[in-house]
């Protein structure tokens, strides 16, 4: 009954899709046409640095990950750009407010700094963190929200700084910041949940000198939904970055797990959605609220698709996610949506019009459509419930390990750190693997990185291993070579189930000889030549057109530069040739498969849409191929 069930949800998902754009691309296509350039970071007085900005622009890279348009990345650099200069200074930035909102945006820098390499983004962020060295905190060693709120934490406090905290950390090699992190998360719990309903207070005032502070426990007087919303989008998005080895991983997910059961108990059952202020769906005035059922939607997919979670808040999910599109998703055409019922702000004392926190406060505030808060979580609620859709009808969660032993070249990453680059899941630029690992996630798969030469024991839990680019002499100075010994203990690991993926390289930029040890005893050997050499960006030299074939069903014209062709003997059949060349062979070995092919191919550069024509279909390829490698798996 429960594969039924998937099949059903999977098959409506998928006529809705084939209906129209997805409901992300459209949500999308009104913030790039209608949000950004009308909010308030573009006011009449010039441009604003402030967070509402980077909400809907991290949505925005989502969709471009999702669907490789560059348009969408295009879009989120064009306006980043309008406040970076050449030397990575922010216009309109002043650290000595010690405001935490500026600092999300951040998120966004490292993005674009990772995808380009260019070095002005990165001193932006050495701009804000030298902001959080010296941020004023609350005695415990918490965060003050602002210069102007001392002594002050707010739940959206932590979104606004510990998710670009912990992507910083991990991108320079700051372990040192990993305990700061966990524990502003551990002491914005322990002061400000309510121990009765499991919610959190929109905000916590240690001095308790606060009009709106309860005189005995700082807290302010009621539960705002998108202030919980913050809370549990940066929990997730910390997780993402937060390394699974320090022993502040578990802490942030039971945080997590405790927050999310307690929102979930607050689900409103007749629509599946949540109200403002959480607890008080009876009250008079109060409402249905969109960002905030955005923001608990999210995080309730990404937590569980990532196994923080537990599958009983898939219910939650399905009613929660048709709840957003019934109660909140208005159409304009096939390409654009309206998101309805968004609290313009809401927050917490102030010098002008004191926000004293009361339940007649919140509902004062304004209502409105499309505000930049709720546009860019639904976007990435669309995005990870597609995942979780297409996770589901595959039925596996394959764990895909990526070689880093005999592909081990290093750079110089920032001035004193050198960083393994080449080919890699964390890669975001044009070099890296980033894209190519998306889709595997997007299909349920888990990622892993194997830093050693291959054996019997720690290719154990692997499904899919693969092997791109091996080093050569001109790679690194003393490379790893397949041997005899290696290349046997991974034709073991095939013979028992494995699917193994070998996306080689031309004549003097790969080693050919080493590697074909292996790809010989399924009867592919890569030649020593170079077919496909491009000149410049005259991309038409590398085009090959397919026919439909057991792979690649939909995906009619590829690009490939510079490969190494293909000869296949017995148990290898070629899958794509050309011109007489073998390109593409594939292999059955006892229980398992094996898909080769003379160049890396999948790598960002080729499948992200910032730089190929838009006829070439690499990552529809990709996607393909990712679905059948899974499928092999047994």
């Amino acid at each position: 009954m429960r594969g039924i069930l998937v099949t059903v949800l999977f098959f409506a998902w998928t006529v809705q899709s084939f209906g129209q754009k997805p409901e992300y691309e459209r949500m999308a296509n009104t913030a790039m046409d209608k949000v950004v350039v009308e909010s308030k970071f573009a006011t009449n007085k010039g441009l604003k640095w402030t967070y509402d900005l980077g909400v809907p622009l991290e949505g925005l890279l989502e969709v471009w990950r999702t669907t490789a348009n560059g348009d969408y990345f295009n879009f989120v650099k064009t306006w980043m750009d309008k406040y970076v200069d050449k030397e990575g200074n922010i216009l309109n930035y002043s650290a000595e407010e010690y405001n935490i909102d500026h600092v999300k945006n951040g998120k966004v820098l490292i993005a674009l700094f990772k995808a380009t390499g260019d070095k002005r983004y990165l001193n932006a962020c050495h701009h804000l963190f030298a902001q959080m060295k010296t941020h004023p905190r609350t005695n415990e060693g918490g965060f003050w929200h602002k210069k102007v709120y001392p002594y002050q934490m707010w739940l959206d406090g932590l979104y606004m700084a510990q998710p670009f905290l912990t992507e910083y950390a991990t991108l320079l090699d700051k372990k040192e910041l990993y305990d700061d992190i966990v524990n502003q998360f551990v002491w914005m719990e322990k002061n400000a949940r309510d121990p009765k309903t499991g919610l959190l207070y929109h905000g916590w005032d240690e001095s308790r000198e606060q009009r709106w502070a309860n005189p005995q426990t700082g807290h302010s007087p009621h539960f705002w939904g998108r202030g919980m919303g913050w809370f549990v989008f940066a929990l997730v998005d910390v997780l993402e970055y937060f390394p699974e080895d320090h022993v502040g991983h578990q802490k942030i997910v039971g945080i997590l797990q405790r927050t999310m059961d307690a929102i979930a108990k607050y689900q409103d059952p007749k629509t599946g959605v949540w109200y403002d202020v959480v607890d008080l769906g009876h009250r008079e005035k109060n409402y249905h609220e969109a960002s905030a059922s955005s923001m608990y939607t999210y995080a309730m997919i990404k937590g569980v698709r990532r196994g923080y979670l537990g599958k009983k808040f898939i219910p939650n999910i399905e009613k929660a996610r048709a709840g957003l599109h019934k109660e909140f998703v208005e159409d304009v055409s096939a390409t654009h949506i309206n998101l309805k019922k968004n609290v313009a702000v809401s927050g917490l004392g102030g010098a002008k019009k004191y926000r004293d926190g009361s339940f007649e406060y919140y509902m004062s505030e304004p209502v409105i459509s499309n505000d930049p808060k709720g546009v860019g979580p639904f976007m990435l609620v669309e995005i990870e419930y597609e995942k979780l859709k297409k996770a589901q009808a595959i039925g596996k969660s394959p764990l895909v390990t990526l070689d880093n032993y005999y592909n081990n070249e290093y750079k110089e990453f920032v001035p004193g750190l050198k960083k393994s680059y080449h080919y890699l899941w964390d890669g975001q630029d044009f070099n890296g693997f980033h894209i190519l690992g998306s889709i595997f996630d997007g299909y349920g798969a888990k990622l892993s990185t194997l830093r050693d030469a291959p054996t019997t024991k720690n290719l154990n839990d692997t499904d899919i291993y693969i092997i791109v680019d091996p080093d050569n002499a001109k790679d690194a100075e003393a490379p790893n070579y397949m041997n005899p010994k290696e290349a046997q203990a991974v034709a073991n690991w095939v013979k028992k189930g494995g699917v193994l993926v070998l996306l080689l390289n031309d004549k003097g930029n790969c080693d050919l000889d080493k590697i074909n040890l292996l790809s010989s005893k399924f009867g592919i050997t890569f030649n020593d030549d170079s077919r496909n050499r491009v000149q410049g960006r005259n991309f038409e030299q590398g085009a090959l057109l397919l026919q439909p074939n057991e792979i690649f069903k939909k995906t009619s014209k590829l690009y490939l530069k510079e490969i190494s062709t293909i000869n296949v003997a017995k148990p290898a059949t070629a899958l794509v040739q050309d011109a007489g060349d073998v390109i593409m062979a594939t292999a059955k070995y006892g229980k398992g498969t094996v898909f080769a092919l003379g160049d890396p191919w999948l790598y960002n550069e080729y499948v992200d849409g910032r730089k190929l024509p838009n006829d070439f279909q690499n990552f529809s390829a990709a996607n393909e191929l990712v679905e059948w490698l899974i499928k092999q798996v047994k």
